[in-house]
């Protein structure tokens, strides 16, 4: 299904006409969740993120399986999957928007942008504009982004019990190495 997905999704952002040298895809981009929390921090990781930049059209797509973050404790991913995410009934983080910068990939470098979409996350979508650096080299985008995430503005519900364990606002940093589709 995982597959099926992805390959609908390089299809929606792929230019109708042009060069495909444009798409560029990542099956591994790196999410990271921290909480900074009064009686500990908790840091979660997946490394099974998807992403789709389109340079010819500014079109960008990225999203991330709530079950593949693992955290230093079980119990930590327990209550993160059945009691705050809901992961059976909200299954994935997506983000689609449009890059609203210019990127020459013709040439290395390193740029600023600012990506304006919609991020759906618990089932709850918001607009957001999220500041990035995308860098080329080699044919190849890396792309970096940290963000900022409000739990109530997703309705992730904290217990009032457990509020110094889990921050309010979770930051969140996107990290991947982009190839074109071939």
């Amino acid at each position: 299904m995982y597959a099926a997905i992805l390959i609908g999704l390089i299809l929606s952002i792929m230019p109708r006409e042009g060069s495909i040298k444009s798409v560029f895809l990542t099956k591994n981009a790196e999410f990271t969740l921290f909480s900074e929390a009064p009686i500990e921090n908790i840091e979660a990781v997946s490394k099974s993120g998807y992403g789709i930049i389109n340079i010819e059209n500014g079109e960008v797509q990225f999203g991330v399986s709530i079950r593949s973050f693992r955290f230093r404790k079980s119990l930590m991913q327990e209550h993160f999957n059945e009691n705050y995410m809901e992961s059976d009934k909200f299954p994935a983080a997506k983000f689609k928007g449009k890059i609203n910068t210019p990127i020459d990939i013709s040439k290395d470098g390193e740029y600023s942008v600012i990506v304006t979409g919609d991020l759906e996350v618990h089932g709850i979508t918001q607009k957001r504009s999220v500041p990035g650096t995308i860098k080329v080299s080699n044919g190849q985008l890396e792309i970096n982004t940290v963000f900022d995430v409000k739990c109530r503005d997703h309705q992730i519900k904290i217990p009032a019990l457990v509020f110094k364990n889990v921050a309010e606002t979770i930051k969140i940093t996107l990290k991947g190495t982009f190839s074109t589709v071939t």
